[in-house]
């Protein structure tokens, strides 16, 4: 059973939350505006890919090696039209605090997003409204975009920030 999109969206929530999950898939799905059926087969998706423990917990050092080295090219991402949306990759925090970059910036497609910039796809289309409402897993989103789309720069920088972001 291959590793979905939305099954890293769920790997990410659990890392955010930095071992204290909610009791049960149904209050993690209401954090992650998914069904609790779709949040139980990400995690187990996960745990097959060994992403988590058979605990649910984050296996810290092979999601941090599937992020830098897989990826970009598992869930890879292409820049589109310009939209509305919400920042994401080297746009948003905390990349966007260490790069300055001329061109348009990489926006999620949202009709409450204040920036204009090239659209990315998320990895599932919740994402900008769990994001609003968590300040961490915006920013473990932001990074793996920087991952998805980012020139060497953008993406040395990414791993340095995740790697102290996801902690085991």
């Amino acid at each position: 059973m291959p590793l979905l999109q939305q099954d890293l969206y769920v790997v990410l929530q659990l890392a955010a939350l930095r071992g204290e999950e909610p009791s049960t898939y149904s209050a993690l799905a209401s954090r992650l505006y998914l069904s609790p059926s779709r949040v139980h087969a990400g995690v187990q998706r996960g745990v097959a890919a060994g992403l988590l423990g058979a605990d649910r917990r984050v296996q810290r050092r092979a999601l941090l090696d599937f992020l830098f080295h897989g990826v970009r090219h598992a869930f890879f991402a292409e820049r589109g039209a310009i939209t509305r949306g919400m920042p994401t990759a080297h746009a948003a925090s905390p990349l966007v605090e260490l790069i300055s970059d001329n061109g348009p910036a990489p926006v999620w497609p949202d009709p409450e997003g204040a920036a204009r910039g090239e659209s990315i796809q998320p990895l599932h289309p919740s994402v900008p409204r769990a994001a609003r409402e968590q300040p961490l897993l915006y920013e473990l989103l932001a990074l793996v975009d920087a991952l998805r789309i980012g020139r060497a720069r953008e993406r040395k920088l990414a791993v340095e920030q995740l790697e102290q972001r996801i902690r085991p």
